[in-house]
């Protein structure tokens, strides 16, 4: 069987591994870089800094608390963008390796269709006509194009001070100031990451609140961490336009306080992400799409039976972990295995500090939904190790089923949140009750102990919180 891959990010190479894996002659084709936007612009890369603005907060406010005394110390920009650069190549290196490993063929450059059954690939040295372009024949293929960032309708957003999360990533310095279009799980990451270097942040948002997807409860400890710290946050409220301004760029918006002018030396555009689709030539083999996605069934599967699609480009849940999921899901069904996905277990993570993270039904959800709702949560500052660690801002919230005791969400706000989540979409893809994560046992002295304490509080019996 001859499986030909569009696209070589999370969704892409992990479907061409598992097509090995199972058997298949595989050809992955992709045309920027091995590990896609993950690996490449995107978590990786934004996870690095992230990692290095922690170390500065922790040093800044911990460090004394801790028993740490320090004279001082530099954070070197130019540096963390170096390790940064390295840890993406021994990444994307990794990759490439496996693919090697597994027999996978790689192709650098553009694939298009020319039918259901044959691509051709243009490589840098050939022209788009395609007289010489490699043609690659396929039994079925599978597109992982990924997606873009959006570049919102707002005049003046094409100036060249106006940058994207691509860029952001690679500033060659830290600005002096910077206002973030977008409240997002991106945009609260990078204004983490450039707050921590000095950067004076602001973020506007469209919404009522920040991070608008996930758990109110989990995402107030996030919202007053970032004003603490001299973030400016202003929700419900849209941005006009952008212009130059003696002092970098000025942004106008309004809200019902009025309008607004914020000045600062560099706009970052965190408004959402696109599929990208337009270079395939989909209209050669009848492709669907809706909205600018390509349309799928609940097998990934698009309306030209042997043609599947994963990650960003079929437009549902942007996220590395769902690509990858997806991936796998969509090679095992063209091999007829009996394979499955659950969309209700997908984890939806923020690495600022507190992390964030979250599974399954929020609160909100859960009662629009019909559910008689019980919930517990469990304040992260009475958990030890917590304590040990000088991280105690932040909350476990267990959301379940009155009737049942069925978890159906897990809001988390604290340190490693973004690990043990991971407990939650356990709990939910097996239909886990409260009872039964009550009755499981928890090392101590740790911050899962906390998921364990938020369970007794949905039935009020807490052991370490007061009545």
């Amino acid at each position: 069987m001859k499986i030909v891959i569009l696209g070589g990010g999370p969704g892409g190479y992990v479907a061409a591994i598992r097509a090995a894996q199972l058997g298949a002659e595989v050809t992955l084709v992709e045309n920027k870089f091995l590990g896609g936007t993950c690996l490449n612009v995107g978590c990786i890369p934004t996870k690095v800094l992230l990692h290095t603005t922690e170390l500065i907060d922790a040093l800044e406010n911990d460090a004394k608390e801790l028993g740490i005394t320090i004279s001082g110390y530099e954070a070197d920009w130019t540096k963390l963008q170096k390790r940064k650069n390295k840890i993406i190549k021994k990444l994307v290196g990794g990759v490439n390796g496996l693919l090697k490993n597994n027999s996978v063929t790689k192709i650098m450059g553009t694939g298009v269709f020319v039918n259901n059954h044959q691509i051709k690939v243009i490589t840098e040295n050939q022209d788009a006509s395609g007289t010489a372009a490699t043609l690659i024949d396929f039994d079925f293929a599978i597109i992982a194009s990924g997606s873009t960032p959006v570049i919102p309708p707002i005049p003046g957003s094409n100036h060249p001070d106006v940058i994207t999360s691509d860029t952001a990533l690679s500033l060659e310095a830290v600005p002096k100031s910077m206002c973030i279009i977008g409240g997002g799980v991106i945009g609260c990451e990078f204004a983490s990451v450039y707050n921590a270097f000095g950067c004076k942040v602001t973020i506007i948002e469209m919404l009522p609140e920040i991070v608008a997807n996930m758990d109110q409860d989990i995402v107030k400890p996030l919202k007053d961490k970032l004003i603490k710290d001299g973030v400016e946050i202003f929700t419900n409220t849209r941005v006009e336009s952008i212009q130059e301004d003696p002092q970098g760029l000025a942004v106008t918006t309004s809200s019902k306080a009025g309008e607004r002018i914020i000045t600062a030396q560099k706009v970052l555009l965190s408004v959402g992400r696109k599929p990208v689709i337009d270079s395939l030539e989909l209209n050669q083999v009848g492709l669907e799409t809706v909205s600018g996605a390509i349309k799928v069934n609940h097998k990934m599967q698009t309306n030209v039976p042997n043609i599947y699609a994963v990650g960003d480009c079929n437009g549902g849940v942007m996220l590395a972990h769902v690509a990858s999921a997806e991936g796998i899901f969509a090679v095992e069904t063209i091999f007829g295995k009996r394979s499955q996905i659950d969309f209700k277990t997908i984890p939806y993570c923020v690495y600022t500090k507190p992390e964030l993270a979250s599974v399954g039904l929020t609160e909100a959800q859960a009662r629009e939904a019909g559910y008689q709702v019980k919930v517990g949560n469990f304040p992260v500052a009475i958990n030890g190790k917590a304590m040990i660690m000088g991280e105690t801002t932040g909350v476990v919230k267990y959301v379940t089923d009155a009737a049942t005791g069925e978890i159906l969400g897990l809001h988390m706000a604290g340190p490693r949140a973004t690990d043990l989540i991971v407990e939650g979409a356990l709990a939910i893809r097996l239909e886990a009750t409260v009872d039964e994560l009550m009755s499981t046992i928890h090392a101590h002295p740790t911050v899962g102990e906390a998921l364990m304490e938020a369970a007794h509080a949905v039935k009020g019996e807490a052991i370490h919180m007061m009545r």
